[in-house]
């Protein structure tokens, strides 16, 4: 039965905002430290459980109500995309334990920051989403996740690059490549994001 009153969705994105700003911060920190443990494993695993409830609860609290801050499609592509992240997030986080990289490269610090930049700015858009007087910070925030996309990409194809002229061991090209390249894919998710935000924009403006 649907529930004709609005729901504050704009918290449950504000929870799955500030869990995916923590998750990539936390990436960050291991990778600037090395410390892809089974321990720290686990705890990013913690976040993206936590990420599949709250994507849960915001699919469930769709199907329940009638009235929505805006297009149903829109919010569960944005429930869909924020699980992306912290996926991804969790999804690297293992692989580096599970490749047994001791020493994380200048490359994969380069794109941790990325990532912990596209994090919060997300978060700055989806916060300000809630206010339509604050429109032009909502569209400063989605172009700036573009240009760090951009960037990501940069950053893979120069280390990739690199890796295949100077990295002799073939089985560290094979797990340095996937790493790389799953990295860049997160900043990705984090762009089609801030697509779906745009068009929210422009539908409700």
């Amino acid at each position: 039965m649907f529930i004709p009153k609005e729901v504050k969705f704009f918290d449950l994105f504000d929870k799955q905002a500030e869990n995916i700003v923590q998750a990539a911060t936390f990436y960050k920190k291991l990778v600037d430290e090395a410390a892809f443990t089974p321990e720290n494993v686990r705890a990013m695993h913690e976040r993206e459980h936590y990420g599949d409830e709250l994507t849960h609860t915001i699919i469930n609290t769709l199907n329940e109500t009638f009235i929505t801050p805006f297009d149903r499609e829109d919010i569960l592509a944005l429930a869909n995309h924020m699980d992306d992240i912290i996926d991804g997030l969790y999804m690297i986080t293992n692989r580096f334990c599970l490749y047994k990289i001791q020493n994380p490269s200048t490359p994969s610090k380069k794109l941790a920051a990325v990532l912990a930049q596209s994090a919060q700015a997300l978060q700055k858009a989806l916060a300000s989403l809630r206010h339509k007087k604050q429109m032009k910070e909502t569209l400063r925030q989605c172009v700036e996740i573009n240009r760090l996309e951009n960037e990501a990409d940069v950053i893979r194809d120069e280390a990739i690059s690199y890796l295949f002229e100077h990295e002799k061991n073939p089985v560290m090209v094979i797990k340095q490549k996937e790493l790389y390249e799953e990295a860049e894919k997160v900043t990705d998710y984090c762009e089609h994001l801030a697509n779906v935000v745009e068009s929210i924009l422009v539908k409700n403006n």
